[in-house]
C-alpha cells in the first residue's frame, strides 16, 4: 500500500472502517514504527497535507487517513489530486468519502489516476447480506449453508457489525465445523426474545424492564457486549432511515430504502410514533458512546450495556 492512494466511497460504515484498518494493518506489516495519521479534509490544506507525509524523527513510513473527503475545500482540491498523481514511495494515503454527490467532481479526477485505488463500501441490498455472512465465515476459515446464513441474518438482523460480530462467534465456538441451520439455531436460539436485537428492540419501544430482564439473560448466556451495541445501533439506524423515508411508498420499497427485512417495518413502525429527531440523535450519541467504553474505554461492560437500556428507554418515552 505504500507508494499509493487508497480511495474508500460509499456510505457502509463498516465495511469502510474495515478497510482503513487493513490499509493500516499493511503498512505496520512492512514498519512496525510507521506513524498513523488522521484529519478531516475540511481542515485539509496542501501545506497541511505535506506536515502529515513529511518523515519525522521517529520513522519515514507513514499512513495518512483523511476522513470526510466530501468536505474537502475547492482550494485544496488542485493540490490534492498533484499530490495523489505522484504520492510520496513511504506514504500510503487514504482517503474516505462517505457517499453521496458532495465532492463528486473530486472523486472524477482522483478515480483517473494511475496512483489511486478505489475501495467502494456501498451499503448492502437485502438480499445481499446473506452473501456477506458466507464471506465473513470463509474469511474465518468455515463454511456456512446458505439456509444456516438467511437464519442468521433473520436472527440478527442486517446490521454488518452485528453480522459480522456473530459469525466469528459461530467460527469461535464451532471451530472447523460446517456451519448449519441447525448450529445457528442451537446458538441463536431458545428464548428468541433474548437475543441481542430484542434487547434493542424493548428499550426502542420504551420497555425498559424487559429489555434489562432479557439483556441479563443473554450477558449471562454468553453473548458478546459488541453485539449488543451493534443492535442498538442497527435499531437506530433503521429508525433513523424509516422517519427519513419518503411517504406513500410500498413495503417492498420502504424495506430497501430503510435496508431491513420487511417484517421489522412492523417494529419501525411502531417505534417511530414515539421518537423525534432531537430523541434518536441523542440516542445514536448514547450507543457511540456505549460502544467505545465495551470495547475498551470502560470496565464494566455489563454496566455499560444497563445503563444504555436505560438511557434508550428514557429518550424514547420523553
Amino acid at each position: 500500500m505504500l507508494g499509493r492512494v487508497v480511495l474508500i466511497t460509499g456510505k457502509e460504515e463498516y465495511l469502510g472502517e474495515r478497510t482503513v484498518a487493513a490499509v493500516r494493518d499493511a503498512v505496520r506489516a512492512t514498519d512496525a514504527e510507521a506513524e498513523i495519521s488522521e484529519t478531516g479534509a475540511a481542515e485539509l490544506t496542501l501545506a497541511t497535507l505535506g506536515e502529515l507525509s513529511a518523515p519525522s524523527l521517529f520513522s519515514s513510513t507513514r499512513c495518512v487517513v483523511v476522513r470526510g473527503l466530501e468536505n474537502l475545500p475547492d482550494e485544496s482540491v488542485a493540490g490534492l489530486v498533484d499530490y495523489a498523481a505522484t504520492p510520496a514511495d513511504d506514504v500510503s494515503l487514504v482517503l474516505v468519502h462517505n457517499g453521496g454527490q458532495k465532492g463528486s467532481g473530486t472523486l472524477t479526477r482522483l478515480r483517473k489516476l494511475a496512483s489511486v485505488t478505489e475501495f467502494k463500501s456501498e451499503e448492502l441490498r437485502a438480499h445481499e447480506v446473506p452473501g456477506f455472512v458466507s464471506a465473513e465465515v470463509r474469511r474465518r476459515g468455515s463454511t456456512i449453508d446458505d439456509d444456516a446464513a438467511r437464519a442468521l441474518v433473520d436472527a440478527v438482523g442486517t446490521d454488518l457489525r452485528a453480522l459480522a460480530s456473530a459469525a466469528h462467534q459461530l467460527t469461535d465456538d464451532f471451530a472447523g465445523e460446517r456451519l448449519t441451520v441447525e448450529g445457528v439455531a442451537r446458538y441463536f436460539g431458545g428464548r428468541a426474545d433474548a437475543k441481542s436485537f430484542a434487547v434493542a428492540d424493548h428499550a426502542f419501544a420504551g420497555r425498559r424492564e424487559q429489555a434489562l430482564e432479557e439483556l441479563r439473560w443473554a450477558l449471562e448466556r454468553g453473548t458478546a457486549a459488541v453485539l449488543v451495541t451493534s443492535a442498538f445501533a442497527g435499531s437506530a439506524r433503521g429508525l433513523a432511515r424509516y422517519k427519513g423515508a419518503p411517504r406513500g411508498m410500498r413495503e417492498a420499497d420502504l424495506a430497501r430504502e430503510v435496508g431491513v427485512p420487511p417484517w421489522k417495518l412492523r417494529t419501525l413502525r411502531s417505534q417511530a410514533q414515539s421518537w423525534s429527531e432531537p430523541a434518536l440523535a441523542r440516542a445514536v450519541r448514547a450507543v457511540a458512546q456505549a460502544d467505545a467504553d465495551v470495547k475498551g474505554a470502560a470496565g464494566d461492560a455489563h454496566h455499560t450495556l444497563e445503563s444504555l437500556v436505560l438511557t434508550v428507554a428514557s429518550l424514547r418515552e420523553g
